[in-house]
């Protein structure tokens, strides 16, 4: 499909896509590895770990643990960031514009996210958007996370609309390689990490810093 084909469906990641959240992120993390005396590489972590399961994550370095102690543990991370962010949500630039736009022209719109339900539910609630999309897609449900295509296609197939009419917004390199298993054009928003980090995926149609620099983008036109 060409690139500047007008997409049938949205699917939005949402750490570092819907909101600019990543370092507080790193923050809680930073303090989860150094609290069990981890060592932990700020500046390469999220690019390596953004959009997996954070059971993926985690389970490596308790290789003895069941999954009811994987869940105290990624919950024990989760609530550190949530309670650094709350008070900090936001949508990024051009995300309202661009929701209204997708809705006016009748474009189903979906979230698939590595996130908890709880930290979903931190950004979709406070931003009071939840309704705007057709579904919620997360590990959480059963599905692999990122890189893996699962989440993107289970969206898709939620919404109706064939994978490679989809356009996927997304932060990281893992979300974008989800995105290309599945079939499915991707923008890359650049608040985690520069253009130079999506150059190799053949994909991705657009970077830009938020949605602001979209609006004129052929793909978004629904005509």
């Amino acid at each position: 499909m060409k690139a500047e084909t007008p997409a049938r469906a949205l699917i939005f990641d949402m750490d570092g896509t819907i909101v600019d959240n990543m370092r507080f992120h790193d923050d809680a993390w930073e303090s989860w590895y150094r609290g069990y005396g981890l060592p932990f590489e700020r500046e390469t972590f999220s690019a390596r770990t953004a959009g997996m399961a954070i059971s993926d994550i985690i389970g490596p370095h308790f290789p003895a643990a069941d999954a009811a102690e994987l869940d105290r543990l990624a919950e024990e991370k989760e609530a550190l960031y949530r309670e650094t962010y709350r008070p900090h949500v936001a949508a990024l630039g051009g995300l309202p514009a661009l929701l209204d736009k997708a809705r006016r022209h009748g474009v189903p719109m979906a979230v698939g996210t590595a996130a908890a339900p709880a930290n979903i539910g931190l950004i979709l609630d406070t931003l009071a958007i939840r309704e705007r999309f057709a579904t919620i897609v997360s590990p959480s449900q059963g599905f692999r996370g990122k890189p893996h295509p699962d989440l993107f296609l289970a969206a898709a197939e939620r919404m109706g609309v064939a994978a490679q009419d989809c356009i996927v917004f997304e932060d990281a390199p893992n979300g974008v390689e989800a995105a290309r298993r599945a079939g499915m054009r991707a923008v890359a928003l650049l608040t985690m990490l520069p253009a130079e980090a999506f150059a190799g995926y053949p994909n991705v149609i657009a970077t830009a810093q938020d949605f602001t620099a979209l609006a004129d983008l052929p793909a978004l036109s629904f005509a």
